[in-house]
């Protein structure tokens, strides 16, 4: 059986909070301006997908997630506890980043096969845009180890 929409949109709505709030914590951090302003812009568009999904909720009746999952902001905590605090900080994050990215787009993809057909159309509308997210950070990931 498919859950709600606003069940499986506001598990999404949290999970994107969590890695938005990852992409501002890093983008603070980073040391070169080029890549603290891509950070940025990921962030931006996770806003984007954010307040889609939000729209989404509020449209099918129900109320949206206003903020990330229970263990976000530790587990970001802990993220910036663990990452070294070196020049090499910057490849820390992108990877992280990286792999959240990878969680969302699953999330996502996984979200589809068990979505209704309405709720799936807009979720397929929302997946290039993570996509490409996930394969600029995959990217810079690829970069950066060089």
């Amino acid at each position: 059986m498919a859950p709600r929409p606003q069940t499986l949109f506001n598990a999404l709505i949290r999970r994107g909070i969590d890695l938005r709030a990852m992409y501002r914590d890093a983008s603070a951090q980073a040391t070169e301006p080029g890549l603290r302003a891509v950070l940025g812009e990921n962030a931006g568009a996770l806003d984007q997908v954010i307040a889609d999904l939000q729209l989404q909720v509020g449209q099918l009746g129900g109320i949206p997630a206003r903020r990330g999952r229970l263990g976000g902001a530790a587990r970001r905590q802990l993220i910036e506890w663990l990452l070294p605090d070196t020049p090499r900080r910057d490849v820390a994050w992108i990877a992280r980043l990286a792999h959240g990215e990878a969680a969302l787009v699953h999330a996502f993809e996984e979200g589809l096969q068990r979505a209704s057909p309405d709720a799936a159309l807009v979720l397929r509308r929302q997946l290039p845009r993570l996509q490409g997210i996930h394969l600029d950070m995959h990217s810079l990931a690829r970069a950066r180890r060089c």
